[in-house]
């Protein structure tokens, strides 16, 4: 994979389209629902509120690890799995935008095959 930050050709055909309050769908069950989108060009990603499965975090989510958008059903599907998900770079409300830690974000999902 070469760029984490973009979606795949192949899951949206509007990328400005709004996914905020989406149920989000690992592989193997729901993680959380979108609370934050960020579409700006190469830099697009999801902040996921986990809720119960990991009480009271959040977790960024690079737009390669989608792999469908249900706008009628109003969710999300991943490539990823829950432990996958569980084991990403700790989210801190303070530095989740900055460079580095997109860096490791990245780095991160990077290193699985996408489907």
């Amino acid at each position: 994979m070469s760029d984490p930050w973009s979606y795949r050709e192949d899951v949206v055909s509007d990328p400005t389209m709004s996914l905020v309050g989406y149920d989000v769908e690992a592989t193997d069950g729901k993680i959380g629902s979108v609370d934050e989108q960020n579409n700006e060009v190469g830099a697009n990603y999801l902040v996921v509120d986990t809720g119960f499965w990991i009480f009271g975090k959040k977790v960024v989510l690079p737009a390669s690890t989608i792999i469908r958008i249900d706008p009628q059903e109003e969710k999300v599907y991943l490539a990823r799995t829950k432990d996958e998900i569980k084991d990403a770079p700790e989210f801190d409300e303070n530095t989740y935008k900055d460079t580095a830690y997109r860096r490791e974000v990245g780095d991160y999902y990077g290193r699985f095959p996408m489907p």
